[in-house]
């Protein structure tokens, strides 16, 4: 398998490799470019996003400042919206559903490395894929950590760390985060 293929498929490789390399500075490009226009420019902003996310919906919006470590595994449903400062380190999946919302300074990390310091010390690293459902707001200065699954319409308070999974219609708080209560649709 290459360096690439072991990424995407949550096994343990080599940041370093040259395609990896590349494809994070054709990432960093776009961020610039889409970071560096103006109110102005929405329809080039879209252009730039529907070229860099692995996939969209129609209706999609980021305000600047964004970045990515790729771009191309991030994947956000119809009516996505993202306030100032998100950082998404899309090493591997991160599927968002339709009608989310992320607050400003949202923070959403597949990205992870071993916890013995041997292996750490390699330089070598590891992702678990993120996947948000339906109609989730998450609020000011959220984590999501790797390998959370968050259910349909999920909230997830300012500040919260969010560890591990959740099932639909939650409100989840914390650090870690917990389940502060069920939201009753009605």
């Amino acid at each position: 398998m290459t360096e690439k293929e072991k990424m995407l498929a949550g096994e343990m490789y080599d940041p370093s490799d040259s395609q990896l390399k590349e494809d994070r500075l054709n990432a960093r490009k776009s961020v610039r470019l889409y970071n560096q226009t103006t109110e102005q420019e929405a329809t080039q902003r879209e252009k730039i996003l529907k070229k860099m996310l692995g996939s969209t919906g129609e209706n999609l919006h980021m305000e600047p400042p964004i970045q990515f470590d790729y771009g191309y595994n991030t994947h956000v449903g119809e009516n996505f919206y993202a306030n100032f400062n998100s950082v998404i380190l899309d090493v591997c999946d991160v599927t968002i559903g339709d009608n989310c919302m992320l607050a400003p300074n949202v923070q959403i990390y597949t990205a992870t490395h071993p916890i013995e310091y041997a292996a750490r010390n390699s330089g070598k690293e590891y992702a678990k894929p993120i996947t948000i459902g339906h109609n989730v707001w998450i609020g000011g200065g959220a984590i999501i950590n790797p390998g959370v699954t968050l259910g349909n319409g999920v909230v997830v308070a300012s500040g919260a760390v969010v560890t591990k999974s959740f099932p639909d219609n939650v409100v989840i708080g914390g650090n870690p985060a917990r389940i502060i209560k069920d939201i009753i649709q009605t």
